[in-house]
């Protein structure tokens, strides 16, 4: 109940009133505002991971369309310049591409096994399956580059023929590409900090998961181009 009272000035006073005893708001304030302050930190949890995973997961989306796209045209003119030209002239397949292949491959396993081992992220369990994907990615370029050296020895550079044209651009894009993700994985395991709390970690896990995607894009790319180049005649 709300009554008004007079103070020694004179002034009317609005006071809270149970049971004809008035109630000094002052006690309760403080207490209703901390009680206000950790509804919103709980639902700040319950909320921020799943919105920022969002925000993170659509960038990657969209910037895996644009590269998508950008081999999907040069797939195309792949496809329609060894049709048409007479001066095709297939290479032979250097074996330390099929090196290159498993090294990519078993990345994105270990990779996976990183994202498993994210919830173990107090004693760094995840860290040494991110820094051995990162091993196998600079693995994986390197074996690229002796590739080249391979096809250079045999005096095949890019200018040869139609096929070796497409052999160095496509592998090279895909390098670039790759080096993006290392970079990110470099990032991702610096930036990860050994916390329970939900809240500090939903902004790098929403950003794994974003780099995971991209990481098994690069893959999955990686076998595509290995068969169109080595298996499409």
């Amino acid at each position: 109940m709300v009554r008004t009272e007079s103070d020694s000035n004179g002034i009317d006073v609005a006071l809270l009133a149970y049971d004809g005893w008035p109630v000094d708001l002052a006690l309760y304030a403080p207490a209703d505002l901390e009680v206000k302050l950790n509804m919103v930190v709980e639902i700040n949890k319950e909320y921020l991971p799943g919105a920022a995973a969002g925000r993170y997961l659509l960038g990657m989306w969209v910037a895996l369309a644009s590269i998508l796209m950008l081999f999907t045209a040069l797939s195309s003119a792949y496809i329609v310049r060894a049709a048409s030209a007479n001066d095709w002239q297939p290479l032979t397949m250097p074996r330390i591409l099929w090196l290159s292949t498993a090294l990519i491959v078993i990345s994105s396993a270990t990779l996976e096994n990183a994202r498993r081992k994210w919830k173990d992220a107090v004693n760094g369990s995840h860290r040494l399956w991110l820094l051995v994907t990162f091993a196998l990615g600079i693995g994986f370029l390197i074996s690229q580059v002796l590739a080249w050296r391979q096809l250079v020895r045999q005096g095949i550079y890019m200018a040869s023929n139609p096929h070796s044209s497409f052999f160095y651009l496509l592998t090279a894009i895909h390098g670039v590409h790759l080096l993006g993700g290392l970079a990110a994985l470099a990032y991702l395991s610096v930036r990860t900090r050994a916390s329970r709390d939900r809240l500090v970690l939903a902004k790098p896990q929403a950003g794994a998961d974003a780099v995971m995607l991209y990481w098994h894009f690069m893959d999955f790319l990686w076998l595509y181009l290995f068969v169109l180049l080595f298996f499409v005649r």
